[in-house]
């Protein structure tokens, strides 16, 4: 190990800067949803455009991410760490600086651009300055982080919004992305993928369909599900899909191999953590507002009584880490993923526009422990499916699958809510909220079953142990590790 790793390398440095950094990235996520209601009455607007000041993330955050993964892969994972770093942190400061909402939508896209970057490269620069056997704790800790990020949104989101302004929920990240970018550079160690070419037909293919098909989710109710726009932005999207996929089967290097998914780990963990956020964002999307709007509580109290729902991650995911290093990972993501079906169920039973904290308590902490169980193991289900050069290629796919759940989500829920309720009286609030939350408790309970699908401890060793025929050419054609990673990964 030279004197260069070992000044730089440190898991403990790895996970506090990773950690932050992911923090930071999964914050914005939902950081926006109990600032909508004020950033309505100061910008106006309509339930699309407040959907925008998340989508606009989201989308952006889904679509780059494994091409952010890639260009780590290829230029440096460190050095693409800083730049995606310094993105998002300048990124923050034009959000909180936006004059009006399209401003604001144009800033958040942006950021989206600089987290699609950083967010994948923290696991794999984790991953690299972690031992083998100690990364499921770690993987643990840092998905306790990142788990309480995207839940505590609503309530850091609603406390910087009453208290100061709703400004300060993106001001928040400049001083942490200020304080991360010099230990960045000072103490962690540089890695590299395989050095494939970048994939930019796939890009733009994967960007295309997913934005047509989000924009035609969003503008379905106002448009017309038949209108002109909307037709198109669904199947054009839908088709430029297609094209991605068949791109993934045919190309020699593409961003996403589609022969990942022969491998039943990889699919089944990918299609549950999909669902999983269709159901969740969409979910935390409306009751955020349902809970300003309709119960008439304070952003900071409506943040406050999400707190057994927020709380739970810090409390159970590093648990969660330990239960998959000894009982595997399926039966823990697979109880998670069920627990928040039935939380987001229990809800959609009780809501009404009277309804008591009381009533609403038992799904918030049911729906805590499940998001909880859910986050750490899955992180290292997904890691421990492909080759360790093939992890930056992982780590892009699943949480671009998560990003687009979390658009689809809101998409997909906030038309539920709209074509049965809407904005208004309580009551009309409540009538489109119930069957979205139906919805959303549906999505997740079919996630939970792709979960149970994925293969028992014993097999996925197995699998893990074998390296496919198909890889000897690429592994034979590749720099030696030491030249890819730090000493003694």
């Amino acid at each position: 190990m030279s004197q260069q790793t070992a000044r730089r390398g440190g898991a403990g440095w790895a996970l506090a800067i990773t950690s932050v950094a992911g923090f930071m990235a999964a914050l914005d996520n939902l950081v926006v949803t109990t600032a909508l209601p004020a950033i309505r009455e100061d910008f106006g607007g309509a339930l699309h455009d407040l959907e925008w000041t998340v989508s606009a993330y989201t989308l952006t955050f889904a679509v780059l991410l494994m091409f952010g993964a890639a260009l780590g892969d290829r230029f440096g994972r460190r050095k693409l760490f800083i730049t995606g770093l310094t993105i998002f942190t300048g990124a923050s400061a034009a959000a909180a600086l936006a004059p009006g909402i399209e401003a604001l939508v144009a800033a958040r896209a942006v950021q989206g651009v600089g987290a699609a970057i950083m967010m994948p490269l923290t696991l794999t620069l984790l991953t690299a300055a972690v031992p083998a056997a100690k990364r499921g704790m770690m993987y643990g800790i840092w998905g306790a982080v990142n788990g309480l990020a995207v839940a505590s949104g609503p309530l850091i989101g609603g406390s910087l919004t009453e208290h100061v302004s709703w400004q300060w929920i993106f001001w928040l990240n400049v001083p942490l992305g200020l304080a991360l970018l010099p230990l960045a550079r000072l103490r962690l160690s540089e890695s590299y993928g395989t050095g494939a070419p970048l994939d930019i037909t796939g890009t733009l293919l994967a960007s295309g369909g997913l934005f047509g098909i989000v924009y035609g989710l969003i503008r379905g109710n106002i448009d017309g599900w038949t209108s002109a726009t909307v037709l198109t932005g669904l199947i054009a999207g839908a088709a430029l899909l297609g094209g991605f996929v068949h791109h993934g089967i045919r190309s020699k290097n593409p961003m996403l191999p589609m022969r990942l998914f022969r491998n039943r780990a990889f699919s089944a963990i990918n299609a549950a953590s999909l669902l999983m956020f269709v159901g969740m964002f969409g979910s935390i999307f409306l009751l955020s507002q349902f809970l300003q709007n309709v119960v008439g509580y304070s952003p900071t109290e409506a943040g406050l009584r999400m707190l057994p729902w927020t709380g739970m991650p810090m409390i159970v995911a590093p648990i969660a880490g330990y239960l998959s290093d000894r009982i595997g990972g399926r039966p823990v993501v697979t109880a998670g993923l069920a627990l928040q079906a039935i939380g987001l169920a229990w809800f959609a039973a009780v809501v009404e526009p009277d309804v008591s904290y009381a009533a609403q308590l038992p799904a918030l902490i049911i729906s805590g422990v499940g998001m909880a169980l859910y986050f750490a193991p899955a992180a290292n289900l997904v890691m421990s499916s492909v080759r360790p050069s093939e992890q930056g290629i992982a780590s892009g796919a699943n949480n671009a699958l998560r990003e687009v759940g979390g658009a689809l989500g809101i998409a997909i829920l906030a038309s539920v809510f709209s074509a049965q309720g809407g904005y208004g009286p309580a009551q009309y609030f409540v009538d489109g909220l119930a069957p979205a939350l139906w919805v959303g408790a549906a999505v997740v309970g079919v996630g939970a079953v792709a979960a149970a699908l994925l293969p028992g401890r014993k097999a996925a060793g197995k699998a893990a142990v074998a390296v496919p025929a198909e890889f000897a050419v690429e592994a034979a054609g590749e720099a030696p590790t030491e030249a890819r990673t730090p000493a003694g990964v």
